[in-house]
C-alpha cells in the first residue's frame, strides 16, 4: 500500500518514517516549501528527530516528498496530521484540516482510505469529514474509507514510540474500521480498535484533559503550599510513596504544549450543543492561566526584598521550551509571563540551547529575532533575577547557584544545589 501523510510536523514526521521503516511505499505532503526542501536532504526542525531516512528512501524510489497536493493522487492510504489550534475565542478552529480535505477531494483517487489523526471534538470525524468526502467520491465504506486514530505523540519521551504506545483507531463502517486495523497492525505494534470515531475522538480528548485538569490541580496546591510555607515538591515525594489511589504530577509555569492547554477546551465547546456547561474543565484552564501572574509576581516580590524595582530590573528567563529537552514552543508558558514582566517595566532576555533564536510567534511578535544569552559566570551575575521555566539537563545549574544575584525556581531545578542567594519557589 501507498500511503500519505498529509502535514509533516510533530506527528507528521514520525509517523511517516515509520511507514518507510515498515516497507510501505510513503508520500510526503506539506504546503511549507522550506520544510519540504530540508526534509529531502534529512534536515528536520524537530529536536533528536532522525531524519535521514527520507533522503535514502526518495533515492530507493520508496518516498516522494512534495508542496503539490497532486501526489495525493497516488495515495491508496491519507493520514492527516494538522493542527488543530483555538480561535482567539478559544473555539475550535478546523480551518487547516478543512484545508487538507479540500486538497484530498481534489486530487485523491476514489477507494482512498482517508485517516483523521489530528486531536479533535467527538464529532468530526463524521459530521465534518465525512460529508465533504462523500460529495466528491461517493458513498463511505464503498467508494472510499474513512476513520480516526488519534495521536498519541509525547516530544523528548524515549519512552513513547511505535512499539511500547498502543494505537487507537476506528472507522465510520464495518468495512472502514477493519481497513483501519489492517493499516495500522502493519505499522505499530498494539493496535486498539473501538466501536465509532466519536468513542476514537473521546479517548483522545480525554486523555488529554485528564492531564490538564490534574496539572491545574498541583498547580493550584503549590500557590495554597507556598501561603502556608510548605514545600509542595516534598509533599509530592512523600504521597507518591502510596501504591494506590495517587498519581503524582508535578507544578509549574504553566500548562505548554499543543495538546493539553487546548484540547479540553474542544470538548467544552462540543458539550455546549448537548446544553452541559463544562465547569471542573473550564475551572482548570482558568487556574493555568493564573500561573502565568502568578510567576510573574514571584519574580517582582523577589526583586522587592532585594529593595530593587521591576522597572528596569534585569531579568533573566532560564528554558523557554514548554517541556525539558525540546526545542519545542508550542504554547509555551514563558510567553505570557515574558509579556507581564515586560509590561512591569522589566528588561527580559532568555537563554535556552535548544532555541538559539526566536522566530516568527503569531501572538508576541515583539519577541522576533531575540537570541539566546550564553550561561556563563559574567552574564547571570549581570541580572537582576534568574527565573527558571524549563529545567533541561545540560544547564550549569551548579554555575547558576554560584553567580546568581535571585533565584526563582518554578521547577525545582535548585534542589541539588546549594545557591548563595535566596531562592523563591514559584
Amino acid at each position: 500500500m501507498k500511503v500519505a501523510v498529509l502535514g509533516l510536523g510533530y506527528v507528521g514526521q514520525p509517523l511517516l518514517k515509520r511507514c518507510l521503516e515498515k516497507g510501505f511505499d510513503g508520500i510526503g505532503f506539506d504546503i511549507n516549501e522550506h520544510l519540504i526542501t530540508d526534509l529531502s536532504k534529512g534536515i528536520s526542525r524537530i529536536t533528536g528527530f532522525d531524519a535521514s531516512i527520507f533522503p535514502k528512501s526518495i533515492e530507493k524510489g520508496q518516498l516522494k516528498l512534495s508542496f503539490d497536493p497532486s501526489v495525493l493522487r497516488e495515495a491508496e492510504a491519507i493520514m492527516i496530521c494538522l493542527p488543530t489550534p483555538l480561535t482567539k475565542q478559544r473555539t475550535p478552529d478546523l480551518s487547516l484540516v478543512l484545508s487538507g480535505v479540500k486538497a484530498i477531494t481534489e486530487h485523491a483517487s476514489k477507494g482512498v482510505l482517508v485517516v483523521l489523526e489530528s486531536t479533535t471534538y467527538p464529532g468530526t470525524t463524521v459530521e465534518i469529514l465525512q460529508p465533504l468526502l462523500e460529495k466528491a467520491f461517493g458513498k463511505v465504506g464503498v467508494d472510499f474509507y474513512l476513520g480516526y486514530s488519534p495521536e498519541r505523540e509525547d516530544p523528548g519521551n524515549p519512552q513513547s514510540n511505535f512499539d511500547n504506545v498502543p494505537k487507537i483507531v476506528s472507522g465510520v463502517t464495518e468495512t472502514c474500521r477493519r481497513k483501519m486495523f489492517e493499516l495500522y497492525s502493519q505499522i505499530v505494534k498494539t493496535v486498539i480498535p473501538v466501536s465509532s470515531c466519536s468513542t476514537a475522538e473521546m479517548v483522545k480528548i480525554w486523555e488529554n484533559t485528564f492531564r490538564a485538569v490534574n496539572i491545574s490541580a498541583v498547580n493550584e496546591m503549590k500557590i495554597i503550599c507556598d501561603r502556608m510555607g510548605i514545600d509542595v515538591w516534598e509533599v509530592i515525594e512523600a504521597a507518591k510513596t502510596k501504591p494506590y489511589g495517587f498519581t503524582p504530577f508535578h507544578p509549574g509555569p504553566g500548562m505548554g504544549g499543543h495538546c493539553i492547554p487546548l484540547d479540553p477546551f474542544y470538548l467544552t465547546w462540543k458539550a455546549k450543543e448537548y446544553e452541559i456547561h463544562t465547569r471542573f474543565i473550564e475551572l482548570a484552564g482558568e487556574i493555568n492561566f493564573r500561573m502565568h501572574a502568578y510567576v510573574a509576581e514571584k519574580v517582582v516580590q523577589a526583586l522587592n526584598e532585594q529593595c530593587k524595582s521591576t522597572k528596569g530590573a534585569n531579568v533573566l528567563i532560564i528554558g523557554i521550551t514548554y517541556k525539558a529537552d525540546i526545542g519545542d514552543l508550542r504554547e509555551s508558558p514563558a510567553f505570557p509571563i515574558i509579556e507581564r514582566l515586560q509590561r512591569f517595566g522589566a528588561c527580559v532576555d532568555y537563554s535556552d540551547p535548544y532555541i538559539p533564536k526566536m522566530s516568527v510567534l503569531r501572538n508576541y511578535p515583539f519577541l522576533k529575532g531575540k537570541k539566546s544569552v550564553p550561561l556563563s559566570p559574567d552574564t547571570i551575575t549581570k541580572y537582576d533575577a534568574c527565573l527558571i521555566l524549563t529545567k533541561h539537563k545540560n544547564l550549569p545549574y551548579g554555575m547558576i547557584a554560584e553567580h546568581a544575584q535571585c533565584i526563582v525556581d518554578t521547577r525545582n531545578a535548585m534542589i541539588d544545589y546549594h545557591p548563595k542567594c535566596k531562592v523563591y519557589k514559584a
